[in-house]
């Protein structure tokens, strides 16, 4: 008899979540050495299978492109476990002996990875790799365009973790995916907390499980362009950030704002990068295919390169043209290009100085990536400064691209793909999630002294009544009895004269 595939997934999902709180329950005893050990067997793993995982990536999902996601492969192995190898995630994590205080770290339990389809592979290796540094098991479950690809990077990083030391079960993957699957894994009781990363309805459906969640926005990140900036180089990194992965990364950057004094300048430096500015016809028909008609990035084009967007919107570019600019006059369903677009499209406005720009910069952040992150090329600290305070993001990047810099691979920023966006875009984190994240911290406080009281005077209930009265006295007005027989008078004049 066949079974029913949905009463399928969600046992599947049942099983990977049993057999991960079986294993989580081994782990949670391991050493820092040990994890340690783990971890790094994982990383090399990661590494080795970057190229393989990559190829299989965009030949499943048909979204990015192999060279850039073999970086990402990369940078979610090593560059991600050099940054958190010097991290303790075992036993007492901090000792304050001024404040006579212990930190003692404990893993969460099990915990639900939600997979994005535009990053399968390398959101596997990150999310597994700070799961079990901080001593979790993880299930993952995949985007069902990217199910082979997201499983193959889980048993990579489940073998390597097993072979290491971990035990069995502590990496799962839902094979048989479906929604009801998902929400399964979301829901389980067994489950801790949940790192989702994906579209807003499957984010906001992991706040709505009653867990614990760890979740991203949208990003819709404006590049702002000021007059004292290298224009060259302003022009150089907005390209390689929008085509970056051929723009899937939530970082990257979704329109440029320009001070209209060195627009033109900008642009020239921008075409030589292989920008192609659309003109107005064009703009129309590329937000018919890029943007759907009730609002949304259309899927067929997410990761796609410029010309497959081109002759979806029959016009023709030129062979060397990396990325589409849309010039657009202002933001909203007007102007579909002015909204978030996973693919190698821009939007461009002209703006008369920075404080115009920083109002561009704010409309486009309310229209759907308040939260996530602004990109600024300047060399005017003050105007740097400026827009970091005012501008509801929680990651400025300054020089530097913005898909790249947002994730941490040519910024300080801790390495992540998984961005969090505070509470403007209603997340409980708003930094870049990091194995930190994924531990309850227990403290140990000494007694350190009796706090200073001081004196106060007894209540005593018949002197604190009679205290009242005295106030109640003091405080009514005093009455001048000759100004009263005065008016008196007056009235009864009055009253007098008007007798008939």
């Amino acid at each position: 008899m066949e079974l029913d595939r949905d009463l399928c997934s969600l046992q599947e999902t049942r099983n990977l979540v049993r057999a991960a709180r079986i294993a989580q329950e081994v782990l949670k005893d391991f050493t820092q050495e040990q994890v340690d050990h783990i971890i790094d067997m994982m990383r090399e793993a990661g590494e080795a299978n970057a190229a393989r995982l990559a190829m299989m990536a965009v030949s499943e999902t048909g979204m990015g492109n192999y060279n850039d996601k073999c970086f990402k492969n990369y940078f979610a192995s090593r560059t991600l476990y050099d940054f958190i190898k010097p991290m303790k995630t075992v036993g007492i994590i901090r000792e304050d002996r001024e404040q006579k205080l212990w930190e003692i770290a404990e893993p969460v339990g099990v915990i639900a990875g939600i997979v994005p389809t535009t990053n399968p592979t390398s959101t596997v290796i990150y999310k597994a790799m700070i799961a079990l540094k901080s001593r979790n098991a993880i299930v993952f479950s995949p985007h069902p365009s990217a199910v082979r690809c997201t499983n193959e990077a889980a048993k990579i990083m489940h073998q390597a973790a097993v072979a290491a030391g971990a035990p069995e079960g502590v990496i799962g993957c839902i094979m048989n995916v479906s929604m009801g699957a998902t929400n399964e894994l979301m829901k389980h009781p067994s489950v801790a907390m949940i790192l989702a990363t994906g579209g807003s309805a499957l984010v906001k459906a992991a706040y709505s499980s009653g867990k614990p969640a760890l979740g991203v926005g949208p990003g819709n990140v404006p590049a702002f362009v000021e007059r004292s900036a290298d224009l060259a180089t302003a022009a150089e990194y907005i390209v390689m950030g929008k085509t970056f992965d051929n723009g899937t990364i939530c970082a990257s950057e979704q329109a440029i704002v320009a001070e209209e004094c060195i627009a033109d300048e900008l642009i020239t430096h921008l075409r030589r990068q292989g920008a192609h500015f659309l003109d107005p016809e064009e703009v129309a028909k590329v937000s018919q295919v890029v943007m759907l008609p009730k609002g949304g990035v259309n899927p067929k084009v997410v990761g796609k390169e410029s010309k497959f967007i081109a002759q979806l919107a029959g016009i023709n570019i030129p062979d060397q043209t990396r990325c589409l600019v849309a010039p657009l006059a202002g933001v909203g369903p007007q102007w579909p290009l002015s909204y978030e677009k996973l693919t190698t499209v821009l939007g461009f406005y002209r703006v008369a100085d920075w404080h115009e720009g920083c109002d561009r910069c704010f409309q486009l952040l309310e229209a759907g990536g308040v939260g996530h992150s602004l990109a600024m090329h300047s060399n005017n600290v003050e105007i740097i400064r400026e827009f970091a305070l005012k501008k509801p993001v929680n990651r400025l990047l300054v020089n530097t691209p913005a898909a790249m810099g947002g994730v941490g691979a040519t910024t300080g920023l801790a390495p992540s793909f998984t961005l969090g966006c505070g509470t403007w875009a209603g997340s409980s984190v708003s930094e870049n999630v990091t194995p930190l994240h994924l531990l309850n911290i227990k403290r140990v406080a000494w007694h350190q002294g009796m706090p200073e009281r001081k004196p106060v005077e007894p209540i005593n209930p018949t002197g604190s009544s009679e205290r009242a009265q005295q106030q109640n006295q003091a405080q009514r007005p005093q009455v001048d009895a000759q100004l009263v027989r005065e008016i008196i008078n007056q009235v009864m004049q009055h009253l007098n004269g008007m007798k008939c």
